[in-house]
């Protein structure tokens, strides 16, 4: 996966609440073998009336926020379904943060498996962005994964927890398998040492 050290982009501003997976990738766009292409689909049913056209109204359609890279939304943020193909959704749109009050776990942790990284803020701080992101001018934000810190436009800061194997993982661009992939030379090793025992027992 690509690392993700610092990052700074625009803001979108969902202000909703439980917002769950089946809303962020509905369950008739999941038949994809592939991880990519889900991004057209994301929030399809806020996003697109029942003729297909784009409902002005919805975030996502404004001109303001078609290029947002850090989504920002409400308390339990990705609940429902344990679907993989939520984060894999968000990240193909473009999204890099996600930040809210809350997350429902197995969402929080498939978002960190995929290098998509989810920041958990106070909830008045969630609010103050979510007003600020709705602005005329909009608003971008610093993320910066190593100092744990996102940084305002006036040059405030709010720390988010994150555990360090994730944080780790996220700054090395390691998932899982790259994880494994650093110990080859010792996986290889012992390979080969328990080839030889069990020729040596044959």
């Amino acid at each position: 996966m690509k690392a993700l050290t610092v990052h700074r982009g625009t803001v979108a501003p969902l202000d909703r609440a439980n917002v769950d997976t089946d809303q962020i990738i509905p369950k008739q766009f999941l038949k994809r073998v592939e991880r990519t292409g889900f991004g057209q689909f994301l929030f399809y049913d806020w996003r697109f009336d029942e003729n297909g056209a784009e409902r002005p109204d919805f975030v996502l359609n404004q001109p303001q926020y078609r290029k947002a890279s850090i989504l920002v939304a409400g308390p339990n943020f990705g609940c429902g379904s344990s679907r993989e193909h939520a984060p894999w959704a968000l990240q193909d749109w473009g999204f890099q943060v996600v930040i809210a009050p809350s997350f429902a776990d197995i969402f929080y942790n498939n978002c960190l498996k995929i290098g998509l990284l989810p920041i958990i803020l106070p909830e008045a701080t969630v609010n103050r962005i979510l007003a600020d992101a709705k602005g005329v001018s909009g608003l971008e934000l610093a993320v910066n994964v190593k100092t744990r810190s996102v940084t305002f436009n006036d040059g405030t800061e709010a720390s988010f927890p994150l555990d360090p194997y994730a944080q780790e993982s996220l700054v090395g661009g390691l998932d899982e398998i790259g994880r494994s992939l650093r110990l080859e030379a010792e996986i290889v090793r012992f390979e080969g040492q328990e080839v030889t025992r069990i020729n040596t027992r044959g």
